[in-house]
C-alpha cells in the first residue's frame, strides 16, 4: 500500500510570521484556536485581506500549523491565497503581516487593498488530492 502524497499547503509562513502568530496566540490564552485569514471585497483595488482571532475552525476551513503557530484559512479565500507566503516585517515606523501572493495582480497606492485573481484550476485540484 502506497503512502498518500502530502497535500500542498494553501499558505506558508516565514519563520518571523510563525513566531509572531505563536507569540500572540500564547498571550491570548487557550480560548484562541488560531489566526483566521480571509479576503473580502473592498478598497480601491477590489479586495482586502482579513485577519481575526478565531475560537474554533469551521468544518471546511484549511488549517496551516507551523512551529506552534496555527493559521485558519476561510474556505472562500483558498482560491485567492493558494501559494501565498505570509511574512512579518518590522521597520522603523511599523510592524505588520505581509502577504507575498502570486495571485495578486496589482495593489492600490496605499497598500491597503489588492487585486487578486483565482489560482489556476490545476493548483486547486492538487490541493483536493
Amino acid at each position: 500500500m502506497s503512502t498518500p502524497r502530502p497535500r500542498p499547503k494553501v499558505l506558508t509562513l516565514t519563520d518571523a510570521a510563525a513566531q509572531r502568530v505563536k507569540a500572540i496566540m500564547a498571550s491570548k490564552g487557550p480560548a484562541v484556536a488560531g489566526l483566521k485569514i480571509g479576503v473580502k471585497k473592498g478598497g480601491c483595488a477590489g479586495m482586502e485581506y482579513t485577519m481575526e482571532w478565531a475560537e474554533s475552525a469551521g468544518k471546511f476551513d484549511e488549517i496551516v500549523e507551523q512551529d506552534g503557530a496555527r493559521v485558519i484559512i476561510d474556505p472562500q479565500a483558498v482560491l485567492y491565497l493558494l501559494g501565498t507566503e505570509m511574512d512579518y516585517k518590522v521597520d522603523k515606523l511599523s510592524a505588520q503581516f505581509v502577504f507575498n501572493n502570486p495571485n495578486q495582480s496589482s495593489a492600490c497606492g496605499c497598500g491597503e487593498s489588492v487585486n487578486l485573481t483565482p489560482a489556476p484550476k490545476e493548483q486547486l485540484e492538487a490541493l483536493k488530492a
